[in-house]
């Protein structure tokens, strides 16, 4: 499309993940080389690229209405719609009227080498096999924040597990170049970026040219100006254990903080799942976590309503969520997946079961994240503070809570300051300088 120059504003949005985040910005960066005016997602464009997401029902719901949203916006523009959705269900996206171009995720960074001078007559779909090569980005984009920015290492997965449709939409496990990497860490140091979030579909499986997971974090530990390395989330039979010692290290840049999707708090759940591991491997290694890094914060992922999920099964799980080391959950409700085994499983769980349950494990979560900041009231930390946003200025520490400052009468965007945590909030600790 870089032949075309009557588009001149174009602007890009991203549902789901943090990988999808990730990749909108580097979308971003290559219609900016391209010739094109990026305008925020709402704003009157001439081109407007929505990268999907798909895992779940919901997220297919909020991709087309957020398709449609653009359209009656810009009537006029060419509109593409990219990503896991439009890998797993590309036809049902084309009948939305409005769309060009439906591109699956092996083509979908080279969305601007299908586009044509003119819009065409009916919706063209680009939807190829994801291959299994390691892949390079040349990453081309600017890092969304001056401080902290999201570092895509790996995509794709291998462990098929029963509920889930990221390895038929995103493809088989595959990791990104070293070299193409660095580079692109380089880049963001350069632009006065302090933390980096590692960010894929299953990190710990990360593998190219020799390099494990864990010689990447060493690597990366040794770059000069990068301050924190933080580990989105992954997958708890990929983690290796030594790196509890650097997360206990101060002067070690890899933060104390772990986010690991255990899925379920009861076994019998886990093997219909078809996950890789036991409740007492799990509870083994979160005892040695808090044991070996006191101060960190572990979080996971839990989802409710699975077929055959019992009340009994149900109230395991909670029992597990409350006994484990964890500071909080983030909750799914099972969503029956096109291709994937738990959709042939005769035991549904009702929908309005599965709301309920949600609502009630979400609750639980509350109380744990309130307890767990309220251990750190009086407590002296340092804050990477970010910029103010609606008034509000804020930042994480390096066990990933979430600081607010009343009354500052300085910038704090972007620095390192430390602060003693005053009163615990549901979503945030109130600090102050000294």
């Amino acid at each position: 499309m870089s032949s075309n120059r009557s588009i001149k504003r174009a602007s890009v949005r991203a549902l789901g993940c943090r990988l999808n985040q990730y990749e909108a910005i580097e979308m971003e960066g290559r219609l900016k080389s391209s010739g094109y005016e990026i305008v925020s997602f709402g704003e009157t464009a001439d081109l407007g690229v929505i990268n999907t997401c798909t895992v779940t029902n919901e997220a297919d719901a909020k991709s087309r209405n957020v398709i449609r949203r653009f359209i009656r916006k810009n009537p006029n523009a060419l509109t593409v719609v990219v990503g896991c959705y439009s890998q797993m269900d590309a036809n049902r996206i084309a009948m939305i009227e409005g769309v060009d171009y439906v591109i699956g995720n092996h083509d979908k960074m080279n969305f601007l080498e299908y586009l044509d001078e003119t819009r065409p007559k009916v919706p063209v779909i680009i939807r190829e096999r994801i291959s299994k090569e390691d892949f390079s980005i040349g990453f081309v984009g600017e890092p969304k924040f001056e401080q902290r920015a999201n570092l895509k290492i790996q995509d794709g997965c291998d462990f098929m597990c029963s509920f889930c449709v990221i390895p038929f939409s995103r493809g088989r496990a595959r990791s990104r170049d070293l070299n193409d990497l660095l580079d692109e860490v380089q880049r963001m140091v350069k632009n006065e970026v302090k933390e980096i979030v590692l960010t894929g579909v299953n990190l710990g499986t990360y593998s190219s040219h020799g390099m494990s997971f864990l010689r990447l974090l060493d690597r990366l530990s040794q770059v000069d100006g990068l301050c924190r390395i933080r580990i989105s989330s992954v997958e708890p039979t990929t983690i290796p254990e030594p790196i509890f010692q650097w997360m206990a290290d101060e002067n070690h840049p890899l933060m104390p903080y772990l986010h690991v999707p255990l899925q379920s708090g009861c076994n019998a759940t886990l093997k219909r799942m078809k996950r890789k591991y036991s409740l007492e491997e799990m509870a083994e290694f979160f005892n040695r976590s808090i044991k070996e890094v006191p101060n960190i914060c572990l979080g996971t992922d839990l989802m409710v309503g699975f077929p055959g999920e019992t009340e009994e099964n149900f109230q395991e799980t909670c029992n597990t969520f409350m006994n484990f080391p964890l500071t909080y959950c983030h909750v799914f409700t099972f969503s029956e997946r096109k291709g994937t085994h738990a959709i042939r499983i005769k035991e549904q769980v009702p929908m309005d079961v599965r709301r309920k349950r949600s609502a009630h494990l979400r609750r639980l979560s509350a109380s744990k994240r309130m307890e767990f900041f309220k251990k750190q009231e009086g407590e002296e930390v340092r804050v990477l503070f970010e910029a103010p946003k609606k008034g509000l200025i804020s930042g994480y520490t390096d066990n990933y809570t979430k600081v607010v400052i009343e009354n500052a009468e300085r910038s704090l965007a972007n620095q390192f300051v430390p602060v003693r945590l005053k009163k615990a909030n549901p979503e945030f600790v109130v600090g102050e300088l000294f």
